[in-house]
């Protein structure tokens, strides 16, 4: 095996980060594929957030993944930002071109990834936080026609429907009726303290269509099995972790991970 260079940095920053696999996936593919390099998990609370870019610039620190608190915090800190990524208000990915820290968002092509090629007449969106940014973007792209938001504190429902030409619905009146896709873009479900939770239970789904976790931990969630007992088509959100991770490695290498061997991987870590 050959060892991989504690001198070039990767990691990723969020608070908190017990349930993220992408250290996992990124040593994977440095080892893969015989790169240098070694990537790390930095939980870093949102006062930290300006101390770390600061370290960022003298550490040997060549990418970094953002996650929940920070992909929308970050933005003002860096040199430069993509249109995609100042279009989705939040950034996932910080690299360096040249001297400059930039920010990108590969968090909409991993979104939709598993939607290409489909068409969906009405979407519902649980949540309003940065995923919910990358959420409503992909859904603009994709030319869904009408899309509905909702989360638990109103006010930022409002105000991120408003932004994306979306409509805010109260949480308390939250259901799947009328619409065919689904998409939990919260922290319910996810492993740690909001694990066995759901946004939507079997009841609040009618009619037929696709319910889809941004959760991959774990990979089985309750949303996706109250939807599935609903009737309802399921997707996991390994497709999506996955697709922006490649996205992301991509950038910070120039080279491809496979995603057969990624999904393998990962599907083996969470132990299905």
């Amino acid at each position: 095996m050959n060892p991989r260079s504690p001198d070039t940095l990767y990691g990723i920053i969020g608070h908190p980060l017990g349930h993220s696999l992408s250290p996992l996936l990124h040593n994977w593919g440095f080892e893969l594929l015989n790169l240098d390099g070694v990537y790390l998990a930095w939980p870093l609370e949102p006062e930290k957030l300006p101390d770390f870019l600061t370290a960022a610039r003298t550490l040997p620190i060549r990418g970094v993944s953002v996650t929940i608190p920070h992909k929308q915090a970050v933005l003002p800190l860096l040199d430069r930002v993509s249109g995609r990524a100042r279009k989705v208000g939040a950034v996932n990915t910080l690299y360096w071109d040249g001297k400059d820290l930039c920010g990108e968002n590969t968090d909409v092509p991993g979104f939709l990834a598993p939607l290409r090629g489909r068409t969906f007449a009405e979407a519902l969106v649980l949540g309003a936080g940065g995923a919910a940014r990358a959420v409503l973007a992909g859904l603009a792209e994709l030319g869904v026609p009408r899309v509905r938001l909702t989360n638990r504190t109103a006010a930022r429902a409002r105000e991120l429907a408003a932004e994306f030409g979306a409509e805010a619905i109260p949480w308390e009146e939250r259901a799947a009726e009328g619409a065919d896709l689904v998409i939990n873009a919260g922290p319910l479900g996810m492993r740690g303290e909001h694990e066995g939770e759901t946004p939507l239970t079997r009841e609040r789904f009618s009619g037929r269509g696709l319910a889809y976790d941004l959760v991959y931990n774990p990979l089985r969630t309750r949303f996706l099995a109250e939807a599935e007992a609903a009737g309802w088509e399921t997707r996991d959100g390994l497709s999506m972790f996955v697709e922006q991770g490649r996205a992301q490695f991509r950038l910070w290498t120039g080279r491809e991970l496979p995603a057969d061997g990624a999904r393998e991987v990962l599907r083996a870590a969470l132990g299905v």
